[in-house]
């Protein structure tokens, strides 16, 4: 074909895709831009009665009386002491840590793997030797492959589950298999490899699954649900930045040791670092508490108790 012919052309090539990354960014910005904002929160954190049932009827499509709704807006505005007084009991702030733990320790491992995907398949030999190009297209199939039958299932199981299983348990289900898989991977890197390529290459999609079937999907979802109003995107926050300062070790990590000894001959190691920081996230899963089936009002027991 004309890349394989030209390899400039390859620069277009990777210009078109990044171009087209655009696209559905555009469109989850236009709903991020559109969409209202939690009755809650406005209620809670803004003060604004108005504006809270006005989201409620445009959402709900019925009118809420706007006392109604100021009987419900009596607490102040939150601040960095209250938040101090409420985390400074073990009950809460083992929740909060809980969340970030279980967040970073998952990062490490998921942006580690996610993030170098292509490394890992040339490493074993999947991608093949040839011109960039075929190099590429291999590598490419064999992320398709992964995403088709592990990442995207992993998120749809979890997504039919989820309110049967609960999220604690999918995230100590995630969190026990990748333990699993990533001792295997690692430990019998050579031994796997030696018998099978295609063998590893199905160990490392149900990593895949695993990972989206289990924290990856949990590690949001609990901390936007466990925290009162008053704290929760708070927490979120703090919780997100600890999973992205996971990815950042995972990163530095990877690309700082993968050539150890030669050319990726540390990536056995690498996986077997993975696994350790997947029992992290299973030890800290027990500090996080089961929001299946509660609703936030629930879930924010003692959200009103001033400390």
């Amino acid at each position: 074909g004309a890349v394989d012919g030209d390899q400039l052309m390859l620069d277009y090539v990777w210009r078109i895709i990044m171009g087209l990354g655009v696209v559905p960014g555009l469109v989850a910005l236009y709903f991020r831009l559109t969409i209202p904002e939690t009755p809650r929160y406005t209620l809670d954190v803004e003060k604004n009665t108005q504006r809270a049932a006005a989201d409620v009827h445009k959402t709900l499509g019925h009118k809420v009386a706007d006392e109604s709704v100021e009987r419900v807006c009596v607490a102040d505005k939150p601040t960095w002491t209250e938040f101090y007084h409420h985390f400074k009991h073990w009950r809460n702030l083992r929740v909060l840590v809980g969340t970030t733990v279980t967040w970073f320790a998952l990062d490490v491992a998921f942006y580690g793997i996610n993030l170098n995907s292509s490394i890992i398949l040339q490493a074993i030999g999947f991608a093949g030797k040839g011109s960039p190009y075929k190099v590429l297209l291999k590598t490419a199939a064999g992320n398709i492959i992964l995403n088709l039958l592990g990442t995207m299932p992993g998120y749809w199981v979890t997504v039919f589950t989820i309110d049967k299983l609960g999220r604690r348990t999918i995230q100590f289900i995630g969190f026990t298999v990748l333990l699993i898989l990533f001792c295997i991977l690692g430990f019998g890197y050579h031994k796997i490899l030696d018998k099978s390529v295609a063998g590893f290459v199905v160990l490392f999609t149900l990593a895949q699954f695993f990972q989206n079937f289990g924290p990856n999907t949990t590690t949001f979802i609990i901390p936007a649900e466990a925290f009162p109003t008053r704290f929760r995107s708070t927490c979120h926050g703090i919780s997100a930045a600890c999973g992205k300062v996971g990815a950042v070790v995972a990163q530095l990590g990877v690309f700082q040791l993968k050539d150890r000894g030669g050319k990726n001959a540390f990536i056995p190691q690498l996986i077997q670092i993975f696994a350790l920081f997947m029992l992290v996230g299973l030890v800290f899963t027990w500090f996080v508490p089961e929001t299946k089936g509660k609703s936030l009002e629930e879930l924010s027991e003692g959200e009103n108790a001033r400390e």
